[in-house]
């Protein structure tokens, strides 16, 4: 490849040695030689273009096929990342960018770098986080051939539209992978990734943590490699719906759970008094036992709901939220406890009470519907007490470090 330095342009690159920067533009790659060449070219026409003071960081990730020295020669400044993974060589670029606006975007010219006044506006106007919109709902633009149909008409609708649920967040296009965001803003989100699932990171924890978002439109051109891509679509959806389900345990557990329990609730105190039939359909003691189930299962999701909030805000993944503090101020250990105790007395009520009756037979053969009846509800009290007390002890043990080192105060 016959690679030219543009002098012009790298003087307008290179003046992090004179002076503050401005804008970075941060690309990372691995074998990227066939491409980069035009994106650096791209981005140092979109600095020009935007009067800043800026530079462009390859964040090199082991490439072996030549693409540092074309990066050297005109002019970007290549940072070696050694641990492996999209995430980690956005990282490693990102903290080594100087620039107090920064913009990330793929070395593979599937993004038009010289093309970036658009999300320049919308940081000048205030906005943190910038993404770009590929997606012609949000009036951006697919070049033919430039995205697979799994990913265009599947992936990325739907896992956009799950995160737009889970979040509440604006964006359109959740996982585009050109976008702009102060470097102060990105030093707060305290990104941890190191795969596919960055970009989901950085717009998850933005929204958690009320960052002004905004998306503009953009177009998506189709790639100059002749090498397939890194990305593997269902590997690396899963790990981003993954990655969107833990972060999100009022969709992962709390919501299924109160669900789960209260079908199986309301189905228990629909049969524990007679066998009944609806629709023409008959409900007895085998739906009872299947409600029964419903109800422990339901509890134990939504213990596993707050295990989470609760470990994530005190390990700084999660933001706080003012809800769950008010929440977990009110229910205390002793207020736990308590609820916990008396559920698992109504139960031993219940059972006592079975006892007896089994003890007015002689200890004899009890009708089995009857017998199951009461004995169902009982056992149900007592295990949904005992998960109570155990889960208000855990807790209040996970809150230690919640509440020494993460006081309440913010919003979700």
């Amino acid at each position: 490849m016959n690679v030219m330095l543009d002098s012009e342009n790298a003087a307008v690159v290179n003046t992090h040695l004179v002076g503050s920067i401005d804008l970075s533009i941060v690309m990372p790659c691995l074998n990227e030689a066939e491409t980069i060449e035009q994106c650096i070219i791209k981005a140092q026409e979109g600095i020009k273009n935007t009067n800043l003071r800026g530079e462009i960081v390859i964040a090199d990730n082991g490439s072996t096929d030549g693409s540092v020295e074309i990066a050297t020669q005109l002019g970007a400044r290549v940072v070696a990342v050694a641990a492996k993974g999209y995430g980690s060589a956005l990282r490693g670029g990102i903290e080594a960018a100087r620039g107090r606006w920064i913009i990330m975007g793929d070395a593979d010219d599937s993004y038009d770098f010289s093309s970036i006044h658009g999300f320049i506006e919308k940081l000048r106007e205030g906005f943190v986080l910038v993404m770009g919109c590929r997606l012609p709902s949000g009036k951006g633009t697919i070049m033919p051939g430039a995205m697979p149909w799994k990913n265009r008409w599947l992936g990325n609708p739907v896992l956009s539209f799950l995160g737009r649920t889970f979040f509440k967040t604006p964006i359109r296009d959740f996982h585009c992978g050109l976008r702009a965001f102060s470097k102060t803003g990105y030093d707060s989100l305290g990104l941890k990734t190191t795969g596919m699932e960055f970009a989901s990171e950085m717009v998850m924890k933005a929204t958690l943590k009320g960052l002004p978002i905004t998306e503009v439109p953009i177009t998506l051109y189709r790639d100059g490699r002749s090498r397939p891509p890194h990305l593997r679509a269902w590997r690396d959806g899963w790990r981003h719906l993954r990655f969107m389900l833990i972060y999100s345990p009022r969709w992962l557990f709390l919501v299924p759970g109160i669900v789960i329990a209260m079908l199986g609730l309301i189905s228990t105190i629909f049969l524990c008094w007679a066998p009944r039939e609806l629709f023409g359909i008959a409900f007895d003691v085998g739906t009872l036992l299947v409600a029964s189930m419903s109800i422990i299962a339901g509890i134990q999701l939504v213990s596993l709901a707050c295990f989470t909030k609760v470990f994530g805000i005190g390990s700084g993944l999660l933001p706080q939220d003012r809800q769950f503090s008010t929440v977990f101020k009110f229910l205390t250990l002793e207020r736990g406890l308590a609820i916990g105790v008396m559920i698992f007395l109504f139960g031993g009520g219940l059972l006592i009470r079975a006892l007896s009756i089994w003890q007015s037979a002689r200890f004899g053969i009890l009708s089995y519907p009857d017998n199951l009846r009461m004995l169902t509800p009982a056992m149900t009290s007592i295990i949904v007490g005992l998960q109570v007390i155990s889960s208000s002890f855990f807790m209040s043990v996970l809150g230690l470090n919640t509440t020494e080192h993460h006081p309440p105060s913010t919003d979700a």
